[in-house]
């Protein structure tokens, strides 16, 4: 029973031998390694294979498969069978045979020389035509040859890149457009296109949002570096190249060069949004930008101020000496304007001798008028035209947003109506709007003229407050700037330094004040033990103009005053711009000998780190941190941790504005090392100041 079975078995394994054999497309056979390569066994695919049968083919019956091998390829064939059978190994070799009809078709041999039953050797293999695939592959080598040839003679710039911004391939022309000397030197060496190819780099965060989106970028305009670092502008299209499961594989896509067209559309819009003979925008400009203007006023909640501008006598100049001379004086009257305006402000040209000014980000009313005194000074410069000097005004008018107007045709509308009423006012000046303003503006350019003549006839004194230790002892002073004018009466330093900061009076007014303050600490430091020390604060404006470290050496030797007596006081204003040049200012300081503090801390919004960084000595409490200390836990808390920050910075700690002496007990209790305020002192003459130094330099406590 086990016996029938198992000879079952073999007689099904045999059959479904026979069966795979017979339906596969191609020839399974045995042959001699013979002259002719005698068939000794052929499956039934060698009929469509050769068109001959197997009975044909076994013993040479009708042909040998020698003849049926194409004579060009016989000994190719051969060599190749030899050779392999020679190492014992597998061959796989391509050639054409002749089929009956006389069809020449290629076909593939695989097969390997083996010992048959009786130890002779044989082939064994198997042939399969692939005439089709052979084809198919010609088609795609052809193609992808003219793909090639596309890909290297293209005038247009082809690549493929990787998402994370990698060139995976490039062509000669996108090589020349970026200026390197080959595809393979732009794929080494541009390896961050986000960074490095892109003047924007945010274009490619927007290239891949793109992507995401729609699958494409269509004419995707960029500025970018080429290889020298020159700037092209540039038109993509590209497209994803995705995987059979929808991966990401790669981008592809052409590049144009389109810097001629944006150069030429650049020539287009200056010539619709500028004045042909100044350069300055124009109406239109003006326009947008006036509208901006206003959003951006509004969004911070500052003043934008419109100002229309009529130059004086201009058409006695343009009659007189012909349209040449008044083309030339707009167009040097229009440079003047750089001179003194920000590059946020914007000035055109509307026709004529009209101009018009849209200043931004303005908090302060005074700002303005200090910026259109400068407006007014540049116009009235002398102008060389046809050999002569000439002297024009200019009549100026001043909307302010949102105070005169919401809107750019309102403000326009208004500086206009009060830009006549300046001619009106015998020209060369500017009137605002509304009749307050005006009152102020005038106030403003009285208390300037006033303050000049002032200084000239040296009538700023300065009154000097004491600053004392926790025994009540006088150890130093700060010096005061005061002005008492013969018709304006007292005038406080609320009013005039922030004039002197606008105007620049601020220099001659320190140098006046730190002359005095020098030559006072110079007489009370004869003979003393315990020299007193003279502070003066120096504006921001100050420090960071000239060579302050040499003007203040300068002074020091002029009166002969040791720097070890002299404090010099700033703010963090002074660090907010450019700060590394601040701290090269202080070391220069330092290096001369006086001592510096930070005045006002407290009140800005990095002193912690300035504290760390900068070279001070001393930190002044501002008065914000005295004030109601003795009623309100959190101020004592702040001023706690304030006096304790420096002394574990071994910075001498004085408190400004102490003006109670439950503040003074507390202060003294937490560890403060000096205090100024009224209930020491006011800031007092030089007379007042000698006579408490010559009374014991001790300021006794006031009886309750």
């Amino acid at each position: 029973m086990n016996m029938n079975l198992t000879m079952s078995r073999m007689l099904d394994g045999s059959r479904i031998l026979d069966t795979l054999m017979n339906n596969l497309e191609g020839m399974a056979y045995r042959c001699v390694d013979d002259e002719h390569w005698t068939m000794i066994f052929v499956s039934q695919g060698c009929a469509g294979l050769t068109g001959y049968t197997a009975s044909e083919l076994i013993d040479q019956t009708c042909i040998s498969w020698e003849q049926l091998t194409f004579a060009e390829d016989r000994h190719r064939v051969r060599a190749a069978i030899r050779a392999a059978a020679d190492r014992g190994r597998r061959f796989a070799v391509e050639y054409r045979i002749v089929k009956r009809c006389g069809e020449l078709r290629w076909v593939v041999e695989r097969g390997v020389a083996v010992a048959d039953e009786h130890g002779e050797c044989v082939i064994e293999g198997f042939i399969e035509d692939v005439t089709e695939r052979r084809a198919t592959l010609g088609a795609l080598e052809q193609a992808e040859s003219r793909y090639r040839n596309i890909f290297e003679h293209a005038s247009e710039g082809i690549f493929q890149t990787t998402e994370d911004g990698r060139y995976l391939a490039a062509n000669p022309a996108l090589a020349r457009l970026y200026g390197y000397p080959s595809p393979q030197s732009l794929i080494e060496n541009l390896s961050d296109i986000g960074r490095r190819l892109y003047v924007d780099p945010k274009r490619r965060d927007e290239f891949h949002r793109l992507m995401q989106a729609h699958g494409e970028v269509l004419n995707f305009e960029s500025e970018v570096f080429c290889h020298d670092g020159s700037r092209i502008w540039v038109s993509e299209n590209a497209h994803s190249v995705r995987g059979p499961q929808g991966e990401l594989l790669c981008y592809e896509g052409t590049v144009q060069d389109i810097s001629e067209r944006k150069h030429y559309q650049a020539q287009l819009e200056r010539q619709a949004n500028h004045d042909m003979l100044t350069g300055l925008p124009n109406r239109v400009l003006l326009g947008d930008r006036l509208n901006q203007g206003i959003a951006r006023a509004e969004r911070l909640g500052c003043r934008l101020a419109v100002v229309f501008i009529d130059l004086d006598n201009f058409k006695f100049i343009n009659d007189s000496l012909g349209h040449k001379a008044g083309d030339d004086l707009l167009t040097a009257i229009a440079g003047r304007f750089s001179n003194c305006l920000r590059s946020s402000d914007t000035v055109a040209r509307l026709g004529g001798d009209e101009f018009v000014l849209v200043l931004n980000d303005h908090d302060e009313l005074s700002s303005v008028i200090s910026l259109l005194d400068r407006v007014l000074a540049e116009i009235g410069r002398p102008v060389a035209l046809s050999g002569r000097e000439f002297q024009v005004g200019a009549s100026l008018g001043v909307a302010l947003y949102p105070d005169d107007g919401r809107d750019a045709q309102s403000l326009l509308k208004h500086a206009d109506v009060a830009m006549y009423a300046a001619k009106d006012r015998g020209r060369n000046n500017f009137q605002f709007f509304t009749r307050e303003l005006n009152r102020v503006a005038e106030e403003r350019l009285n208390l300037e003229a006033a303050m000049r003549a002032a200084l000239e006839r040296g009538c700023f004194e300065v009154h000097y407050q004491p600053k004392v230790n926790h025994l009540r002892r006088i150890v130093g002073v700060e010096a005061l700037a005061r002005w008492n004018d013969p018709q304006l009466g007292s005038i406080g330093p609320d009013r005039f330094i922030p004039v002197a900061e606008e105007t620049g009076l601020i220099v001659p007014l320190t140098t006046t004040i730190l002359r005095q303050a020098f030559a006072a600490a110079r007489r009370w430091n004869l003979g003393r033990e315990h020299p007193l020390r003279v502070a003066v604060n120096l504006s921001p404006r100050l420090f960071l103009s000239g060579d302050i470290v040499a003007h203040v050496a300068c002074l020091l030797g002029e009166v002969g005053l040791s720097p070890s007596q002299v404090e010099l006081e700033v703010t963090e204003t002074v660090f907010l711009g450019d700060s590394d040049r601040a701290v090269s200012i202080l070391r220069e300081f330092k290096s001369l000998g006086v001592s510096l503090a930070m005045d006002d801390f407290g009140t800005g919004y990095s002193s912690l780190s300035y504290l760390r960084r900068f070279p001070l000595d001393i930190i002044k409490l501002d008065r914000s941190l005295v004030t109601d200390l003795e009623h309100e836990e959190e101020v004592a808390m702040i001023a706690r941790a304030a006096i304790s920050l420096g002394q574990s910075l071994r910075k001498t700690v004085v408190a400004e504005g102490v003006e109670t002496q439950a503040q003074f007990d507390f202060l003294r209790f937490q560890g403060c090392d000096e205090f100024q305020g009224y209930l020491l002192s006011r800031p007092v003459p030089e007379a007042a100041l000698s006579q408490l130094l010559a009374d014991g330099g001790v300021i006794p406590k006031k009886p309750v």
